[in-house]
């Protein structure tokens, strides 16, 4: 909610100047025109409103306006959307859920109908029609903020100092399908509107996707009865029809297994197994895993990739991933069938559907089975293969390798076509991916994360993603490894915005939690987690006052989730070295915020 504010004399201009933030000449100039009333500044906070109203100067008005504002304005903006007053007055949805769900999230504008006479007066007597407004649903997303935070800065981290075209790192929940974090380089800030681009890498970034492919080709022999993975080949090079197909090290590891094989991401080994089960049943496999087709997810512009191949040698390069797109959501889909004994869900963003005035849920999502796309013990070898593939140490996939939760996966590579239709050629003109599950003993979530032409090591972003895991890991108490946590009380997260300071310390709810006030403010002007968030007792929540002066806490035995979430809410450049707790940092507690060039944490 905004407002505008309607000033007349006399007043001082030297209060009012500070709280509007212009100068007392411009508030000069504005009063000295000869108008009825001035319209001073618009779309002002609840908090300055607050701060006028408290000066009790005579001739202010304040006229209330409809603004759509995000708290979290750079959380997942490419999920939420956004939405902005049209010509007409009416706010409408431009991006995101908020472009999906328009007519759910708007409502219904209200009306009186009465008569009136040839001056435009209700004739007495008269019984006007009013219709009610409807308030807008309210839409639950299965965002999880702390996991969309840990993604986030995370893409943050490894994007600092490195050129890529982009970026995109999705996490989902490996039992239901839920899409729980999703983050991209470039991103925005929603109400900011910074956009370099207007689509949704989840799913409506269409692309070659390398030999993740390999995953799904080898379950394809699996199911057609044509594995063995103690088979042996030769690898290194084929020869298919007129082309040569090549392994990334063209000598080979010579004579190996089919298991070796796909640890070693062998183009060979698909391409034998491919041309061995042929065409037909390599596109119906992938085909029935959706590949191909729209998922069906509720997020506008989803694209549906093409897995059209007909000949050997496009059979051969489909089996690892190229002369085909996918899309992120495409391969996150895919994936279930790994973590669900065969059977594939579909994925999705919306929790629920709540109507705001009433509380009646109107809609409710339920886990939704897509079928029994492979057997039980073939998804379980899969997952098998997938855990050699990081810790038998073959490739590059053992950096991502972490320390107190198991992560396998499979790496991809895939080449870029140019304008003119063939593979570009510079150095860094690939798309590197991963997609992976953990924890490999009781899979809980699937990730897909892939970066096109970056020019940094791939192991930065390795160690970025396997850090990420480890945050979510400790985050979900998923290992012994992890600390402790009290989960003997859940609770929901309050709106807290434009609250007065004191009012929030004497908040019983927050005697639970451990709440951190930045600034010398007297009302909170941003909160995280934001609201209907849940959380576990004792959890560190975030509020900013309206202050000027922001102090750097004691952050001796924070976890570095909790720095990270402190340096990105006071734009605090930063560093962290190792996992953990803080056990040092370089700017002693009490140091103002302005004062600190960068953040240098070590946690162990």
């Amino acid at each position: 909610m905004g407002y505008t504010c309607r000033p007349a004399f006399p007043f001082s201009c030297e209060k009012l100047s500070p709280v509007l933030g212009i100068t007392v000449d411009q508030l000069m100039n504005l009063l000295g025109k000869d108008l009825y009333q001035i319209n001073l500044k618009r779309n002002i906070t609840e908090i300055e409103k607050k701060e006028i109203e408290a000066l009790e100067l005579p001739g202010i008005d304040f006229v209330a306006t409809a603004k759509r504002t995000y708290p979290m304005g750079s959380l997942a903006p490419y999920v939420i959307g956004f939405a902005q007053t049209n010509d007409e007055g009416k706010i409408e949805g431009k991006m995101g859920i908020e472009a999906y769900y328009q007519e759910t999230l708007e409502g219904k504008d209200g009306s009186k109908t009465y008569q009136k006479d040839p001056y435009g007066y209700t004739i007495p007597n008269t019984n006007p029609i009013i219709e009610e407004a409807e308030q807008g649903e309210d839409i639950y997303l299965t965002i999880d903020s702390r996991i969309q935070m840990f993604v986030q800065d995370g893409i943050a981290e490894v994007s600092k100092d490195t050129n890529m075209a982009w970026l995109t790192f999705s996490v989902m929940d490996a039992d239901t399908g839920a899409i729980v974090a999703t983050g991209s380089n470039p991103t925005f800030n929603l109400n900011e509107l910074n956009i370099e681009s207007y689509l949704n890498p989840l799913t409506s970034y269409s692309y070659e996707p390398g030999s993740t492919m390999k995953i799904f080709s080898f379950l394809a022999a699996m199911e057609n009865g044509k594995y063995n993975g103690k088979a042996t080949y030769q690898s290194g090079t084929i020869q298919v029809d007129d082309a040569t197909i090549k392994d990334f090290n063209t000598k080979g590891w010579g004579v190996i297994t089919y298991d070796e094989g796909f640890a070693y991401s062998s183009n060979t080994a698909a391409t034998n197994l491919a041309l061995g089960i042929g065409r037909e049943n390599l596109y119906d496999f992938y085909s029935d895993l959706g590949f191909g087709k729209k998922t069906g997810i509720t997020l506008p512009g989803e694209l549906k990739g093409d897995i059209d191949f007909t000949y050997r040698t496009e059979v051969a390069t489909a089996s690892f991933g190229q002369g085909i797109t996918t899309t992120p959501i495409q391969n996150l889909q895919a994936l279930t069938v790994l973590t669900n004994d065969g059977v594939e869900l579909q994925p999705y963003i919306i929790e629920k559907i709540v109507n705001s005035e009433t509380g009646v849920v109107s809609y409710q999502h339920e886990r939704t089975e897509l079928g029994q796309k492979a057997s039980k013990e073939n998804t379980d070898k899969m997952l098998d293969l997938m855990y050699d593939v990081v810790y038998s140490g073959k490739t590059d996939a053992k950096f991502f390798k972490t320390d107190n939760v198991t992560l396998i996966g499979k790496t991809g590579t895939a080449q870029i076509t140019g304008p003119n239709g063939t593979y570009l050629t510079g150095a860094n003109d690939y798309i590197r991916s991963f997609a992976g599950i953990f924890p490999y003993e009781d899979p809980k979530y699937i990730i897909y994360v892939s970066v096109k032409q970056y020019d940094g090591n791939f192991k930065n972003v390795a160690s970025m993603v396997s850090k990420v895991v480890e945050e979510i890991a400790k985050y979900k108490n998923l290992t012994t490894k992890v600390e402790e946590i009290n989960y003997s009380k859940i609770l929901t997260m309050d709106n807290f915005l434009s609250a007065n300071v004191t009012t929030l310390q004497d908040n019983t709810k927050l005697l639970s939690l451990n709440p951190i006030i930045l600034g010398d403010g007297k009302y909170i002007k941003k909160q995280y987690p934001p609201k209907n968030t849940t959380i576990v007792a004792g959890s560190k929540v975030f509020f900013i006052t309206n202050g000027n002066n922001y102090l750097l806490p004691d952050l001796t035995g924070w976890k570095t989730s909790e720095v990270a979430t402190l340096c990105k809410l006071l734009n605090i450049e930063y560093k962290i070295d190792g996992n953990g707790s803080v056990t040092s940092y370089n700017y002693p507690a009490g140091t103002n915020i302005t004062e600190i060039t960068k953040l240098e944490i070590t946690a162990a």
